[in-house]
Formats: C-alpha cells, sequence, structure tokens
C-alpha cells in the first residue's frame, strides 16, 4: 500500500511515469475503468472548487464511486480520535483523499488508515498540484523542462514548500524569491535539495524577486493570505514588490509563461492584466488537474 502525503513519496523514475501517465488520460489514450467497484473518500475541511471537482470527476471517469465529507459532517468535528475515523472508513473505503489545514492530522490519519490516503492539501504541502503545474510544463517543453528556469515569487506558503520538492524529483531548475520572514520550510527545502543530489536539479533562494525572474521561462505565484490564515495587512504590505505584474515580467524572456494554483487575488499577487493574458495557460494548468490525479489514482490503486 502506497500514500501520496508529500511529493517524496514517489521516486523520480515514478514521478516521469505519472506525467507520461497524465499525458496518456488526456489524449484519450487510456480507458479502462481503473476504479471499478472501488469507494474513494473524500474529506474537505474547507471549501475547494478544482480539487472537489477534479477528484470527484477523475474518480467517476475510472469507474470508481465518490463519497464526499465535509469534516464539520462527521464525529471527528465533535471529538473522535482521528485514529478511529482512520480506522473506521478504511473498513468501508478503498482510499481516502483529504484535504485539511493540519498537516500533522494528515499524517496522523495516515499512520492508522489501512487504505492509500492522498493529500488534497494541507497547511505545509500541495503534491497533487504540483505534480500537476509539472506536467503542465512538461506538455510545453518536454524533457527539456530540466533545463528552463522557473520562478516562484510571493509567499513562502505550501505550494512555495512543494515546488522545492518538485524540483528535487524531477530535477528542476527552480528559483524562488520570497520576503524574509516569508521563506518556505526550512525541511522542505532540505528535502528538495536532498533530491537535488540525486537528480541533478537546483535551488536558489532570494529575497530578491528581480534576481528569480530575471530571463525566467516561466513565473510562478501564489495567494498571499492562504485558506487557513488570517489576513495580515503587514504582511501584504511586505509582499507588494513581489507582485507578478509587467514591469517584473519585463525581466524574464520573452517568451516567457506565468501560472497560477488559484484562487487569484487579482490586485495582489498577480495584475488583473498579466492574469488575462496569461489565463488560457492558467486554466489549462487548472485542467489538468484532472489528468494528473487520474494517473495518480491509477498509480496507488492498481499496484500489485
Amino acid at each position: 500500500m502506497r500514500n501520496f502525503i508529500d511529493l517524496w513519496d514517489i521516486t523520480p523514475e515514478e514521478g516521469w511515469e505519472l506525467l507520461q501517465s497524465a499525458e496518456s488520460f488526456k489524449r484519450g489514450q487510456e480507458s479502462q475503468k481503473y476504479l471499478e467497484g472501488k469507494h474513494i473518500g473524500l474529506i474537505f475541511t474547507k471549501p475547494s472548487t478544482r480539487t472537489r471537482v477534479s477528484f470527484e470527476v477523475a474518480i467517476s471517469s475510472l469507474g470508481g464511486h465518490p463519497v464526499f465529507m465535509m469534516e464539520n459532517s462527521l464525529q471527528i468535528s465533535r471529538g473522535e480520535d482521528i485514529k478511529d475515523t482512520a480506522r473506521t472508513l478504511s473498513r468501508y473505503l478503498d482510499c481516502v483523499v483529504i484535504r485539511t489545514d493540519s498537516h500533522e492530522k494528515l499524517k496522523e490519519f495516515a499512520l492508522h488508515s489501512s487504505v492509500p490516503v492522498v493529500n488534497a492539501l494541507t497547511d505545509m504541502s500541495h503534491p497533487c498540484q504540483i505534480l500537476s503545474d509539472i506536467f503542465t510544463l512538461y506538455e510545453v517543453f518536454g524533457e527539456e523542462i530540466t533545463s528552463i528556469k522557473i520562478a516562484y515569487v510571493g509567499d513562502g506558503n505550501n505550494v512555495c514548500n512543494t515546488w522545492l520538492v518538485g524540483a528535487g524529483l524531477f530535477g528542476l531548475k527552480l528559483f524562488v524569491a520570497t520576503p524574509e520572514g516569508y521563506e518556505p520550510s526550512s525541511y522542505y527545502y532540505q528535502a528538495g535539495e536532498d533530491l537535488c543530489r540525486i537528480t541533478g536539479g537546483s535551488i536558489y533562494l532570494t529575497p530578491n524577486p528581480v534576481e528569480a525572474v530575471k530571463d525566467a521561462h516561466v513565473v510562478y505565484t501564489d495567494v498571499w493570505v492562504s485558506m487557513n490564515q488570517e489576513r495580515d495587512e503587514e504582511k501584504i504590505k511586505v509582499l507588494r514588490s513581489y507582485q507578478v505584474n509587467k514591469e517584473l515580467l519585463s525581466y524574464a524572456r520573452p517568451d516567457v509563461k506565468v501560472m497560477h494554483c488559484l484562487p487569484a487575488r487579482k490586485g495582489e499577487e498577480i495584475t488583473e492584466e498579466v492574469f488575462e493574458a496569461f489565463a488560457d495557460f492558467i486554466f489549462t494548468q487548472a485542467e489538468n488537474r484532472l489528468h494528473t490525479q487520474k494517473a495518480l489514482l491509477k498509480f496507488l490503486l492498481t499496484q500489485r
């Protein structure tokens, strides 16, 4: 049995296989009902658009049955032990996909689950998102993805943490620009560095957004206030110079691609002008959640 809690739960070789599998699903070359007769639980703490719908459609398309549960509708919200919920649901379901505000809660659930557990977002990590984003770049650059410059600009949040691991896993060249005091997790940075030694990737951290974006093929950003955080006007003020706007993009390559994992708060981390200029690519990025999650579910639930 395999879980998918962080990107390091798969090997670099498996990562490339998942990209190729996602490509096959997107091209319509895969039609087998890999999840026929299987019931996949979806436990969500917070509202969701892309994650919920892409997983429900992926599960149904593969012949499975999604069982959606808001956490506040379960006994866990009234104090039931996480381990008891995990042991109970393991008797009913074939896999559990969890989107929650606590990475530690997710790890505890996985520890006591006897079926695969998938991280659909926590406060520390968003592996399904970054796997999909790397697939989106793979569609454009192919295996040359390892030679392009990718810049992440903004808050050192769960998405940023996972990009560090993704760069290591796939051997990518990643430049991360975050303000002092808002850097990504040192734990995820070290995990990314360890993987880079195996794959030949590189990670460079800087407080200077221009340095990160200079000659970049790809510029990536995310909201400055994550879903489980209170709005902090001081933080917003510090991050204003990290906005992805026309001026910042003037330092990147003329054919730069801009990515955003959505939802976007236009006027903060990205201007409306830039968002709309790259909207087609951003929504292709959103679409690809469906295809990579099909590949991931097939991988986790058809292993012998």
